[in-house]
Order: C-alpha cells, then structure tokens, then sequence
C-alpha cells in the first residue's frame, strides 16, 4: 500500500494532474492572447482557427478532469498521450501566428521538463522527440504573423522582443512553480521511504524478538513443570515452619503465574495464526485489560473514562491489541513512580470513525514533545524498552497510530484506532 501511494506523488498519474492544471492555465492565457491581438493591437491574425483549435482544448481538459475522477491507475502511455494532445493544439495555434518565429515556440520545451521529473527515459525521449518534430514542421511551414502598420521600420522587430519578454516571464513561472510541485513530491517520496525503512528495521527486530520468545516459551515449560510438582512436596515437607511455607506457596504461584503466560502465548500465536477476532464489547475489552493489570501491578491507582456511546462499541478485538494497551498502562506505572506515584488514568472515547485510547501517568515526560521518534527517550530507566515499539507496531498493523505528548503534570499516549477495521459489521 506504501508502494502504491508513493507512485501517486511522483509519477504519471502527479505529472497528469500538472497538466491538467497547466492546461487551464494555457487556456485562459491563449484565449486572452488572441483577443488582445485581434481586438486591441488589430493585428490581421485567422481568429476562427485560433478559437477552434483553444476550444479544441477546452474539451480535452473536461476529459482529462473526468479521466483524472477515475480510480484506474495512470499509466506513463497514457500521459504521454496527454502531453501529445497539448503539444499538438499548442503547434496548431502557432501554424496560425508565425510558426516559429513566434517567441511562444519556447513552450514546447515546458512538457519536456515537467516530463524529466517524473517519467522514464523512454518516455522522456518520446516528449522531446514529439517537441521537436512539431519545431522542424513550424519552421517549414506556418501562416505568418501580421504586424501592425506603424510609423517606423522596426515595428515588427519590438512586437517580437516585447513576446519574448512576456514569454519569458510565462515559462520562468510555470516552470518555477510546477517543477517545485514535482520537486516536493520528490522529497515526501525520500521521507516515506525512509519511515518505511525505518518500520522495516524495527519489526525486523521485533520478528527476531518473537522468535527468542517462542524458543525460550518452549524451554521453559519443562522446568516450570518440575517446579509444580516439588513446590507441593517441599511444603508438605515443611508444614511446620510458617515462614518457609508463605515463601514456597508464593514461589508456586509465580510459577503458575508463569505457567499461565506461556499458555497465553501459546494460544495468541494460535489467534494470529487462525485471524479469528474475538467479539467483545469495548467495556468488556477495558475491564478485561484492567483486571489483568490489577495483577501485574497491584500497587497502581488507575483512574478510568469510559464513555457510554463508546463502550457499547463491539470490536472485533485482533490478537496483540490487549498486549499494547498493557504495554502503555505498565510504562505509565513505571513512569509515575519516577516521581513517587502511582497515579495512572485511562479513557476511552469514539471521535468520528475512530475510537481513542488515552493513557496519562504523573512522570517527567518524554524528552521532546509530541513525537514518537524520541519515545524510546523518556526519562524510564527500567524494562526492556520494546514494550512502545511493540505498541507502536500494533497500531500501524491496525491502520492506526500511537503519538505522544506531554503535558502538565505528566505525559499521554494516544492509541487511535479506525472503526472500520477494529468494530464488528454491526457497528460498521
């Protein structure tokens, strides 16, 4: 999908959206230029022909604005056949006013640079050659330009300099403001492919952390097994000594704790292999979320916002969801502790097609405001620093987006997620 909205900015489809512009431009330029010279200058010029061949244009430019309405894809023969149609209105209105010796010849040479930024070199080589063979006809045949009865010789000498001037001006603003278009689509390009580089790295690291995990879940059962059955013995053993016996039946419930993540990763692979969501209700979903954080941080004071309309919401809740919104409560945790609380806050709430989780914490804030390239600086000096970028990946995975900012007494992170890809089809 990055691919394709890539090509959009910069390429056929970009550079026939300019012309489209341009030939607007062109015109209402043209259709100017003719009545300046046949009405006010009264120079003897073939003012039919040159009003068919400008409206000949006009109803190119409504099929090139319905064409450009339609979602299949541009394709570079196809623009090509754009530039052709213009190049050739434009050498037919110059057979009409001189060929070329008209100092407006010049605007041949627009389509090719517009074309060099943003087509292959074949087809750039088709534009230049299509350009030039319009100039070679010009210049053997063409209706050539009146110039108007005046007092002195060099009449026809400063009608020509002042069309230079004024088609100076014309191609230094078309090609100073189109080819900065292209130029900008050009730079958005280099900083998509950069973001996707950079998404790249990190789920490339967050695979081969998966992949640890999975190893290590599988090492782990065998021991964790033999720790369930000697932890009932030795306390059997020891059922006398009181102390003892809390420390072994704490030890054996970390252990069944541990049992029971292992069971959950086991059956979230599964989930993910099957892309089977489970249907819960957003209130549901929260407070299945917070009695499992209750567990894992007991010590935490969580406010929570739940709006009515959002929590009759059914989601269609995909595996790793849950995880995320852990991940941003227990890095609340660890922030507010930073500055001696436990203080957190949740809210949910739906805005548009989008529903929004927000967690707030009491802690120093991220080391700048508002962008998640500097995330993994908070001021947090604990954990193993995966738990946002594994949040971060959800979101994306999602169509959604998790940013950051801070704020007085703290920092927020935002989960905004589409309806339309997370609420059940009743909700759609």
């Amino acid at each position: 999908m990055n691919q394709r909205r890539l090509k959009q900015r910069i390429g056929p489809r970009a550079l026939t959206r300019t012309l489209a512009w341009l030939r607007i431009c062109a015109i209402a330029g043209q259709s100017v230029a003719v009545l300046v010279c046949a009405l006010w200058m009264q120079l003897a010029i073939p003012l039919l022909p040159l009003l068919v061949g400008i409206g000949m244009l006009a109803v190119f430019a409504v099929f090139a604005a319905w064409r450009l309405s339609q979602p299949w894809p541009v394709r570079e023969w196809e623009t090509v056949l754009h530039v052709a149609a213009d190049t050739l209105v434009l050498g037919y209105l110059l057979y009409f006013t001189g060929g070329a010796s008209n100092p407006f010849v010049t605007l041949l040479l627009v389509p090719i640079a517009l074309s060099a930024a943003a087509l292959s070199v074949p087809a750039i080589l088709e534009v230049a050659a299509l350009a030039g063979v319009a100039y070679v006809v010009l210049l053997l045949w063409y209706v050539p330009l009146p110039v108007p009865i005046q007092h002195h010789a060099t009449a026809g000498f400063s009608l020509h300099v002042a069309g230079m001037g004024v088609n100076f001006v014309i191609t230094a603003l078309l090609l100073g403001f189109f080819i900065n278009r292209l130029a900008r689509a050009v730079r958005l390009q280099q900083l998509e492919v950069q973001r996707a580089r950079e998404r790249a790295l990190r789920d490339e690291g967050i695979l081969a952390i998966a992949t640890q995990a999975a190893g290590a879940a599988h090492e782990l059962n065998t021991p964790l097994s033999t720790m369930r059955t000697l932890l009932p013995e030795l306390r059997r053993e020891h059922a006398g000594d009181t102390a003892l016996g809390e420390d072994l039946q704490l030890l054996e419930d970390q252990v069944e704790r541990c049992r029971t993540i292992l069971r959950e990763m086991v059956a979230f692979g599964k989930a993910q292999l099957s892309q089977e969501p489970e249907l819960l209700s957003l209130a549901s979903f929260i407070h299945s979320c917070l009695e499992r954080f209750q567990l894992l941080r007991p010590e935490a004071e969580l406010t929570l916002q739940l709006d009515d309309d959002a929590a009759r919401t059914v989601l269609r809740t995909p595996p790793g969801l849950r995880h995320a919104l852990l991940n941003l409560l227990n890095n609340a945790v660890d922030a507010s502790a930073l500055n001696q609380s436990q203080a957190v806050s949740l809210s949910a709430h739906r805005e548009g097609g989008w529903l929004e989780l927000v967690v707030g914490d009491h802690g120093p804030g991220f080391a700048a405001t508002g962008e998640l390239a500097v995330i993994g600086e908070s001021h947090k000096q604990t954990g193993l620093g995966i738990g946002l970028a594994l949040a971060e990946a959800t979101a994306e995975r999602l169509n959604g987006e998790l940013t950051a900012n801070n704020t007085l007494d703290g920092a927020e992170m935002h989960l905004r997620l589409p309806l339309a890809v997370i609420a059940a089809r009743t909700e759609d």
